[in-house]
């Protein structure tokens, strides 16, 4: 029981990328308990680390050395691969019988090779990609989908606890990517006919608060209108999630669905909308950005 628990009793983190997602996460398992040890290329967040009552470290190797678990939280699959692999990199530093939970954003392959080259150092690994954004984040509420042995599973599972709502192991090495991968696709279409709606609606001269109420309470109401039901009204596109990560997300999906023969008609131009976003400077923002590409192809000077 989590209760009965000391500090000296759980295992002790590593925890390595503390971005949009990575800072509060680390923070929700301070808090929970764990000692944890980060480290990131920016300064201010180490010490926003260091704030929260963790202790920065001034290096992979240096934060991963005496890690019972290794928890990486980086944009992409080179950023995984760069921090896993070298003489500075995770494998090399971390000892015998770690885990790693990975819960980057990648592509299958991706967790498949680091899995097999850890287990030859001794090391254990799952993918535990998450989703519900920075404010899933904050409040511990995210879902966590997993790829990996089942014993691995259940000892990280405590942990993924403090971060999270639901979590499901989903089959072997690199199966909690490609269901990422199937929740990226979602959540990009999603975001795409809300906000057509959105230009159809103020088009159309209805109260879009109202409107967007309305719709939120019936069939096309969705945990992606609710989180971003505000950004559209707003047109406030801070990022929570970038639409530079999303153009990363569905080349992952496109690629990986070509490769098991799975037709993606609608992923795949929405795949070109994001892109074309991207194109137009906009790939900093949040993807409920979506809404100037519309508002763009519909005549306005946005």
């Amino acid at each position: 029981m989590r209760g009965t628990l000391t500090m000296s009793t759980l295992p002790k983190i590593a925890w390595i990328g503390l971005g949009i997602m990575g800072s509060p996460m680390s923070e929700n398992l301070i808090k929970a308990g764990y000692s944890v040890t980060g480290f990131t290329l920016e300064q201010d967040k180490l010490e926003r680390l260091a704030a929260a009552g963790g202790t920065a470290a001034g290096s992979i190797a240096e934060a991963v050395k005496d890690a019972d678990v290794v928890i990486t939280m980086v944009p992409a699959s080179p950023q995984v691969e760069a921090i896993s692999y070298g003489p500075e990199g995770i494998l090399e530093n971390a000892r015998q019988g770690a885990l790693i939970i990975d819960m980057s954003s990648i592509t299958p392959q991706t967790s498949v090779d680091l899995a097999k080259n850890a287990k030859e150092k001794g090391i254990r690994v799952i993918d535990a990609p998450v989703s519900g954004g920075e404010a899933g984040a904050i409040e511990a509420v995210l879902s966590i989908m997993v790829g990996g042995e089942q014993a691995d599973f259940d000892e990280a599972l405590p942990i993924l606890e403090a971060l999270g709502k639901v979590i499901v192991l989903c089959g072997p090495h690199g199966s909690g990517q490609t269901v990422k991968a199937a929740n990226q696709l979602i959540v990009a279409v999603n975001i795409q006919a809300c906000a057509e709606a959105v230009v159809f609606l103020e088009k159309s001269g209805v109260n879009l608060q109202a409107a967007l109420d309305v719709l939120n309470g019936g069939l096309a109401g969705s945990t992606v209108l609710t989180r971003k039901k505000d950004n559209f009204l707003n047109r406030d596109f801070k990022p929570g999630f970038r639409i530079d990560l999303h153009h990363k997300d569905m080349g992952i999906v496109t690629d990986a669905a070509r490769n098991v023969g799975a037709a993606l008609p609608v992923g795949a131009v929405v795949a070109q909308l994001v892109a074309s976003l991207r194109a137009q400077g906009d790939g900093g923002l949040d993807h409920s950005a979506l809404l100037r590409a519309v508002e763009r192809l519909s005549g306005a000077q946005v």
